[in-house]
C-alpha cells in the first residue's frame, strides 16, 4: 500500500514564493513518475511539474503556464519531491496534488494541499 502525503500550501501575496513537499511511503521502490498537478475551481486538473524515471533522475517536464517560476526537484533517498513556486500569479490559486505512478502503472494521488495566491 502507498500512500503520498503533500504538505505546504498557504496564503501569499501576487509575486510571493512558497515551497511544496510530497512524501510517498509504503512499497514504493518502483516509482516511474512522480509530481505535480493542480485544478482550480470549476476547472479540469492540469500538469504542474513531473520527474519522469523518477529513481533515475529523470528530466522535468513542466506545464506551459508554470514554465520559468516554478521548479521541481526530487530527494529519492526520502520518495519526496518539491515544489519551489516563484512569482506567483492570482490564477495559480488551486489545490495542489501530488502523485506517483509505477512502473506497473498504477497510480496514487495524495488528497491535495491548497494554494491561494491574494493580497
Amino acid at each position: 500500500q502507498v500512500q503520498v502525503v503533500e504538505s505546504g500550501g498557504g496564503l501569499v501575496p501576487p509575486g510571493g514564493s512558497l515551497r511544496l513537499s510530497c512524501t510517498a511511503s509504503g512499497s514504493t521502490s518502483s516509482i516511474y513518475t512522480m509530481g505535480w498537478y493542480r485544478q482550480a475551481p470549476g476547472l479540469q486538473r492540469e500538469l504542474v511539474a513531473t520527474i519522469t524515471e523518477y529513481m533515475r533522475h529523470g528530466s522535468p517536464n513542466y506545464g506551459d503556464s508554470v514554465k520559468g517560476r516554478f521548479t521541481i526537484s526530487q530527494d529519492v533517498r526520502q520518495n519526496a519531491v518539491y515544489l519551489e513556486m516563484n512569482n506567483l500569479k492570482p490564477e495559480d490559486t488551486a489545490l495542489y496534488y501530488c502523485y506517483a505512478e509505477f512502473y506497473d502503472t498504477t497510480n496514487y494521488w495524495g488528497k491535495g494541499t491548497l494554494v491561494t495566491v491574494s493580497s
